[in-house]
C-alpha cells in the first residue's frame, strides 16, 4: 500500500467542475461550466491523523452546514480506505471506500435486508460513502477518486458490486453519471438523519465503461458519463501494479 505522503497519482485540469455530491440534498447546479485556471491534482490514501483530519474537517464542512449529522462510523477501522485529492496543499476532496468484512457496511444499518440478498448470491459487496467535494472543483477529480476506489475494490481485493446510500433527488445523477441502478426504497439514513435510497453498481459494468471511455476527456462524442474522465485502461494497469506492490 502507498504510503501517506506518496501520491497515488497527480495531473493537472481546467475540466468543467463539480460541486459535491452525497446524501443531503444541494440547490446547486452540480454540472457547473466554470472554469478554474488549470491546477494540479493529487489523489492519495490517508494513513496520518494530519490527513485524515484534514478529511474530517471537509466531510463536516460540506455535511455540517446544511444541518445534517455526521456518520458515526470510525475511519481507523481496518476495512475503511480513505482517499483524499488536493491542490496547493489543501484538501479538496475525500470519500471513503468501506469493504465488506465481519462489521459489515455503512449500509447494513438501514438496508441490511437488501445487502444480504447479494451476499447470499455470492456477492463481494464494498461501499463508496463520505464523499465530500469543495466548490468549483473540476470533474476530472470526482472521476479519479471513484476510478481509484474502484481499482481497490475490484482489482486489488476482487469485491464485485458497489453500493450506496443517496437522497432520492440525486439517485438519477449516480444512474447516468455511473450507471448506478435502484436496490432498496426510499427511507430514513439514520446516520445523516435524511431520506436515503440504496443503489447498486456491478464493477464488471464499471470494468466496460472504462476500457471503452476512459481516457478520452472532452474527445468523448456524446457520452455524457463521467467514464471519459476516468484514467485510460493503460493509466489503470499501471496504477493498479504500483498499488499492488506498494509503489507510488
Amino acid at each position: 500500500m502507498p504510503q501517506d505522503e506518496e501520491t497515488i497519482i497527480s495531473f493537472s485540469s481546467s475540466s468543467p467542475q463539480l460541486r459535491e455530491m452525497c446524501i443531503q440534498e444541494s440547490s446547486s447546479d452540480v454540472n457547473s461550466d466554470h472554469v478554474t485556471d488549470q491546477q494540479v491534482f493529487n489523489i492519495r490514501m490517508v494513513n496520518s491523523e494530519g490527513r485524515r483530519e484534514a478529511a474530517s474537517l471537509l466531510i463536516r464542512k460540506r455535511y455540517g452546514w446544511r444541518g445534517y449529522s455526521i456518520d458515526p462510523f470510525s475511519d481507523n477501522e481496518p476495512n475503511r480506505i480513505i482517499l483524499v485529492a488536493d491542490t496547493e496543499g489543501k484538501t479538496v476532496a475525500t470519500m471513503t471506500l468501506c469493504l465488506d468484512a465481519d462489521i459489515g457496511l455503512p449500509a447494513d444499518e438501514n438496508f441490511r435486508d437488501k445487502l444480504d440478498e447479494l451476499r447470499l448470491r455470492g456477492r463481494r459487496l464494498s461501499e463508496p460513502s463520505r464523499l465530500a467535494i469543495e466548490d468549483n472543483i473540476p470533474k476530472r477529480v470526482f472521476a479519479s477518486l471513484i476510478h481509484i476506489s474502484y481499482i481497490y475494490a475490484h482489482n486489488i481485493f476482487g469485491f464485485t458490486d458497489w453500493v450506496i446510500e443517496v437522497n432520492p433527488r440525486h439517485a438519477m445523477f449516480y444512474k447516468k453519471m455511473l450507471g448506478f441502478e435502484n436496490f432498496g426504497e426510499k427511507r430514513v439514513c439514520t446516520r445523516v438523519n435524511a431520506p436515503a435510497v440504496l443503489l447498486r453498481l456491478k464493477l464488471e459494468y464499471m470494468s466496460g465503461q472504462i476500457r471503452k471511455f476512459g481516457g478520452l476527456m472532452e474527445q468523448h462524442g456524446q457520452e455524457k458519463s463521467f467514464y471519459p474522465y476516468f484514467f485510460s485502461p493503460r493509466d489503470e494497469l499501471g496504477i493498479t501494479g504500483r498499488l499492488e506492490t506498494g509503489r507510488t
